[in-house]
């Protein structure tokens, strides 16, 4: 998945007690950050492979540091130890790290069995890429159905208050409409940087619509 990882942030940003959306957007693709982060320097590793799933040809072999299990717990204390230094809550930490964890547990209905517990076999995953029919409703779903929760338990903070999540809207599916009619390669090449530059930037801008919905909304 990709816009469907945004459902938890959504849903947590409208406790009084949580992050900011924009800290939410981060900690949701925290695990992806850390992916494309470690595949520009070469500490995990993936390559395309044509038609590795139906919907995408990642075949991501190599990466014990962020995709077990017991890695995503390990981002996600860490992600809540440093919003328990910034906010000064525990409890504040304690959402945002789950919003961290939930990223493997929703890449665990999409991805072929690539994922682990501890890095090591046995290899997990529902493989819901390989049925489109249903996973691309299913992140509609999660994405969308996640921003209408929390525009309705939210208010519009002045005129940019009412168009802010209508932007947001736009950048998740311009960008997610062009995950899914990226080309599948014709031969199996190593990823180039240029894969986690690209993710970077797509986490980056969506972390900045979700901050500027944050300052233009607050809690009903």
């Amino acid at each position: 998945m990709f816009i469907g990882h945004y459902a938890p942030a959504f849903v947590a940003a409208t406790s009084p007690k949580s992050p900011k959306l924009g800290a939410l957007f981060v900690a949701a693709q925290l695990v992806d950050i850390a992916f494309f982060s470690f595949l520009i320097l070469g500490v995990e590793h993936m390559q395309l492979t044509p038609h590795a799933t139906v919907m995408n040809p990642m075949d991501l072999y190599d990466m014990p540091w962020t995709h077990s299990l017991i890695g995503a717990v390990g981002w996600g204390a860490l992600f809540a130890l440093a919003i328990k230094a910034l906010r000064g809550s525990w409890t504040a930490g304690a959402i945002g790290g789950a919003v961290v964890v939930s990223h493997w547990a929703i890449d665990l209905l999409v991805h072929r069995p690539d994922l682990t517990l501890a890095g090591s076999p046995p290899a997990l995953g529902l493989g819901l890429w390989n049925h489109p029919w249903i996973e691309i409703p299913l992140e509609l779903a999660f994405a969308f159905g996640g921003l209408w929760f929390f525009v309705s338990r939210t208010r519009a903070v002045g005129t940019a208050g009412r168009w802010s999540p209508w932007a947001l809207a736009i950048g998740m599916a311009v960008l997610q409409a062009v995950n899914w009619a990226a080309p599948q390669p014709d031969a199996v090449t190593a990823a180039p940087p240029a894969t986690g530059w690209l993710g970077l930037f797509a986490y980056g801008v969506l972390a900045a619509l979700g901050w500027w919905v944050a300052r233009t909304r607050r809690l009903a």
